[in-house]
């Protein structure tokens, strides 16, 4: 791999594109001032404008969501893994039907696995705009969204309506529905009973890993965050494990199927045979399979990373091992 076909497959954290239109709740007061950007992979933007920067498959999507202070991110659930790190800024992520059945709240470098199958949301409740980075399971990522029909209610009389194929249209810019489409049906009582209501203490101990605890157990050995052997044992399609500068390796290694490298601390230095690039916070490189590659710091202070690769397992529900 030639240095311009590795910067190829990096995405820097002042190049990102956002899309102002991604979802259903774009018009919702409250929702209105959100920004998503799709980073690796389609994503499950409804939206026509959202810019893709990294198309090729790898068995997973990689995105973020940028918030200003009290803007929210409405109700809705997934079929495959949703998982959040925190970037910049504190939120608030809380779950259920109607958002009350649990919270937690997230600071830089604390990461969520969200369980499958239940409404989620967030919000920035920082002083500052926020960013939170996503992973998500399979390569379409289940599919698209599921929306709490409040949702979509309330979209509709903010002008945007929402397809049965998830495509996503604006009334008040003079578009419809093509002929033949029909919106989105809500979701019915009967089936609403499929969508559990946890507790704060059954998702936090289970679902929720702290950035300094993972700095902790990252002393010798990076950090099993997210994997069969996990400190949150799930089998989404990849795993997550966090790097730091104690257990950074010199040693040239490489995967059988690509990996994600996504700083959360400091500056890193990526090295392969014909080449050398440097991280920082917010960017995410995409590391071919069978590249032989080493990952260090590149300055002094804090360095911490996040590392994804895909696994053999097949994204769906959340693994109950």
């Amino acid at each position: 791999m030639t240095p311009a076909e590795m910067e190829a497959r990096i995405v820097r954290y002042g190049d990102l594109q956002p899309c102002k239109t991604a979802f259903i709740d774009a018009h919702t007061p409250g929702s209105d001032q959100k920004e998503n950007f799709t980073i690796i992979g389609g994503g499950v933007s409804e939206s026509a404008d959202q810019h893709v920067h990294i198309t090729i498959p790898h068995g997973f999507n990689i995105g973020a969501a940028g918030q200003p202070p009290k803007c929210r991110n409405s109700l809705h659930s997934h079929r495959t893994a949703e998982v959040f790190f925190v970037l910049s800024g504190r939120w608030r992520f809380f779950w259920g039907r109607w958002g009350t059945a649990g919270e937690v709240v997230l600071e830089e470098g604390d990461i969520f696995n969200i369980p499958t199958g239940i409404f989620r949301g967030f919000e920035n409740i920082g002083t500052d705009y926020g960013m939170i980075m996503a992973i998500l399971g399979g390569d379409d990522a289940g599919g698209g969204v599921i929306w709490a029909p409040q949702v979509i209610e309330d979209a509709q009389a903010h002008g945007l309506v929402l397809s049965e194929r998830g495509k996503l249209y604006d009334t008040k810019a003079g578009q419809s529905l093509p002929a033949g489409e029909n919106p989105m049906p809500l979701l019915t009582d009967d089936e609403l009973t499929a969508f559990p209501e946890p507790t704060t203490a059954d998702v936090v101990p289970a679902y929720v890993a702290r950035y300094w605890d993972m700095v902790a157990l990252a002393d010798q050995n990076p950090a099993k965050v997210i994997g069969e052997q996990g400190m949150l044992r799930d089998k989404p399609g990849f795993e997550v494990d966090l790097v730091t500068r104690a257990s950074a390796s010199d040693h040239m290694h490489s995967h059988d199927k690509p990996s994600v490298l996504m700083p959360i601390k400091g500056h890193w230095r990526v090295e392969w045979q014909s080449g050398a690039s440097t991280l920082a916070p917010g960017d995410t490189m995409s590391v071919p399979e069978g590249v032989p590659h080493r990952t260090v710091p590149s300055m002094t202070g804090g360095a911490a990373l996040y590392h994804i690769v895909g696994t053999d397992d097949a994204p769906g529900p959340t693994w109950k091992g």
